[in-house]
Formats: structure tokens, sequence, C-alpha cells
């Protein structure tokens, strides 16, 4: 499982993408898991940078051929993501 940093804002958004695609890479090498899940419990504060980066973590999931879901977000999050139109791709519950 990948952990969102507590802060991911447009300015920390390019350093936690890269961090997390590493991980993401990982992830998929060494886990047989049919889906890549992100654990949103620890962030705390973040703007529309931090769906972009979940989006592109998702896309190279599904480039992996792994699903992808988000697990304990926040809820400003998921309102945010439902604002955007996203939330429907996000904010799956992993099994």
């Amino acid at each position: 499982m990948l952990l969102l940093p507590a802060t991911v804002t447009t300015r920390e958004a390019r350093d936690t993408q890269r961090m997390l695609s590493q991980a993401l890479q990982q992830e998929v090498k060494t886990q047989s898991e049919p889906t890549v899940t992100v654990d949103a419990s620890g962030l705390a504060q973040f703007d529309s940078a931090a769906l972009a980066v979940l989006l592109e973590c998702q896309r190279l999931a599904q480039a992996f051929g792994k699903g992808f879901a988000v697990r304990n977000a926040p809820a400003k999050l998921a309102e945010l993501a439902r604002l955007y139109g996203v939330d429907g791709l996000l904010l799956k519950t992993a099994a």
C-alpha cells in the first residue's frame, strides 16, 4: 500500500508524484495484488494538485495492468474529487 504524505499542494506535487511513481513501480514488481491502493489517511493539507497526483498514479497503475483505489480519503478530498467529477475514478473502496 502506498501512503500519501501529510501535505500535497502545488508546491509538493512534483516531488510527491515522483516518490509515488517510484513506489508504485516497486510495488507492482514485488506484489501480486490486482489493485494498487493509496492510503490517504495522513493527508491533512492539500489542494487540487493532490487529485492530479492521484490521477497520474491511477494512469500508471493501469499501464501496469493494475486496478487503483484510494483508501481513507479525507472528506474534503472526496468533496474536491466530486467537484472535479473524478470521484468515481479515484475514491473507490479498496478490498
